[in-house]
């Protein structure tokens, strides 16, 4: 099953999400970044993870974060946000989101969230289904770095136009 690796949309920043300097609040960036990730994952793989959790009584809860911010995303400007799987196992999903300019040739953020499959009714966490191992083999798309130093470093170091 052939499906999009890395997924995209494009959002606008809001005044009420941004500081009195016009830029975007470095704790309002985790909203649009995760938000845009959930809107991804039904659009482009039809995974509704609230449904998902009222239907199965389990779903994702975040282990971790780790973000770096680059460029300040401001005031009523369009940006494009990509995400994408990076790792996964049996319980675990390791995801990437940056936020990029609109046409993509200044990186904002980079987010690496860490998520744990969870049993809502036991309260403990639990092992991937079979049905969700195969969509993850299928849209996983690892990366060279293995640490989230390295790739903040790999992106500060390309030359964007």
């Amino acid at each position: 099953m052939e499906i999009p690796k890395i997924l995209e949309s494009k959002t606008k920043i809001r005044f009420q999400d941004c500081d009195p300097f016009n830029h975007l609040n470095n704790a309002s960036y985790f909203n649009y970044l995760i938000n845009a990730r959930e809107d991804q994952l039904i659009a482009n793989y039809n995974l509704n993870i609230y449904q998902h959790g009222k239907e199965r009584g389990k779903s994702w809860v975040v282990g971790s974060h780790q973000i770096a911010y680059l460029k300040p995303a401001t005031l009523m400007e369009t940006v494009t946000i990509e995400s994408q799987l990076i790792n996964y196992s049996d319980r675990n999903l390791l995801v990437e989101i940056r936020m990029w300019n609109e046409d993509k040739t200044a990186l904002k953020a980079i987010l690496w969230s860490s998520f744990v499959y969870f049993d809502l009714l036991k309260l403990s966490s639990a092992k991937h289904t079979e049905d969700l191992l195969e969509l993850f083999e299928n849209a996983v798309l690892p990366i060279e770095q293995t640490s989230f130093e390295e790739r903040t470093k790999s992106f500060r170091l390309q030359k964007t136009v």
